[in-house]
């Protein structure tokens, strides 16, 4: 099955110049997103994680399932002031700023083995900066996972753990 033919491109949004890869379409054709669960799930399963950490908030829409076919735990990692409780947080810059990301301090135990997972890689600011924040909570990050890779940001050069993406496109 071509997967790409899911997904939808919308022009100039969330602004002007920018192409949208929307995944909505893919989530609505129970056929494409049971594929692209299976794939994901092959290609991590190998990893042997402890945990899947979704990144809001459409890697939690990857994650979810795929913690379930992996038989894990999910864990997520927020935006500032959307979990309960203790947090651990990771400050990160921006292309015009700064941003903050977190995670429940009892969310993840030193050693455990996690997959990071989000719907798309770009530039790889948001999946480096989890990929920290994990590191500083003590998780060993096996890969990253995504279902979309814009590989013309080469946001995978910004990573040090193996990425598995199962669609690429190259502008």
């Amino acid at each position: 099955m071509d997967l790409k033919q899911h997904i939808r491109h919308v022009p100039d949004f969330p602004k002007p110049g920018i192409l949208f890869y929307d995944i909505s379409t893919l989530l609505a054709h129970a056929g494409a997103w049971h594929e692209a669960l299976d794939r994901l799930a092959a290609a991590l399963a190998p990893y042997q994680p402890d945990l899947l950490v979704g990144i809001e908030s459409r890697g939690f829409l990857v994650a979810a399932p795929l913690a379930d076919r992996l038989g894990t735990g999910f864990v997520m990692i927020r935006k500032r002031g959307k979990l309960p409780g203790e947090v651990i947080r990771h400050a990160y810059d921006l292309e015009y700023g700064e941003d903050v990301i977190e995670i429940q301090a009892e969310a993840v135990q030193p050693g455990q083995r996690v997959v990071v997972l989000d719907d798309l890689l770009a530039t790889g600011g948001t999946m480096a900066a989890a990929v920290t924040l994990l590191e500083k909570v003590g998780a060993e990050v096996a890969a990253i996972g995504c279902l979309i890779e814009l590989t013309f940001l080469k946001g995978r050069e910004r990573l040090r753990v193996p990425v598995h993406a199962l669609l690429a496109y190259d502008n």
